[in-house]
Parts: structure tokens; sequence; C-alpha cells
């Protein structure tokens, strides 16, 4: 495991145990097996859906992209704010809003099946 995603424990511990986990060609990052965030290049992107998404966007907070079939396909993923590395406080509010996105987005993905 690199680096960055090593630091994401401590950057983290105020909001409770993560796991990071290989995949994409980066990490996922979880929290109680839930998928919250993801990490490509070392950069850390967190999980938003239709509730959350403007917290981001307001900031400037690019989304998460990548080049599949000479396109580009874009994620409900957005780069997480710089302070958060520095403000553990700051890290919690916004690792809740990521995985409260990513426990609305089970239980709505739930219900199709």
């Amino acid at each position: 495991m690199n680096g960055f995603v090593e630091h994401l424990h401590e950057v983290f511990s105020e909001f409770g145990r993560i796991d990071a986990r290989r995949m994409f060609g980066g990490h996922g990052i979880f929290h109680d097996g839930l998928m919250f965030a993801l990490v490509a290049d070392d950069t850390l992107y967190l999980k938003a859906d239709d509730e959350s998404a403007y917290s981001f966007e307001t900031r400037g907070l690019a989304r998460f992209q990548y080049n599949k079939g000479g396109g580009v396909l874009s994620m409900s993923y957005f780069e997480a704010p710089e302070e958060i590395y520095d403000d553990p406080a700051e890290a919690v509010i916004w690792a809740r809003r990521a995985h409260d996105a990513a426990l609305r987005t089970k239980r709505r993905t739930g219900r199709r099946k």
C-alpha cells in the first residue's frame, strides 16, 4: 500500500476505522464495509449523490473522471477538500457526508433488485 493511502488512516482516525482495498488501478476506501471514497493517482475522492454533490460543486472540487473506450466517464466521487488533511473535525464532517451518500446509494440500488 502506498504512503498516501496509509496516511488516510490517520486523517480519518476520528471518523472511525477505514480499510483500503486495491481496485480500479487505485484503492477503494471503506468504512463499515461500505466504499465511501477512492484514491487514484494519490488523490482522494469522496462519494457524493444528488443530495450532497452541491457541497462539492460550490467549492469547485473536481469530479472523478476516467478514460474508457475513447470517451471520458464521470463517477459520483469528488476530490476531497484540502483542509481535511490538517483538521480532524473537517475530516469527520466530509467522511460522514460521503458515507451517508454511499448509504443512500446502497438503499436506492437495493430497491431495484
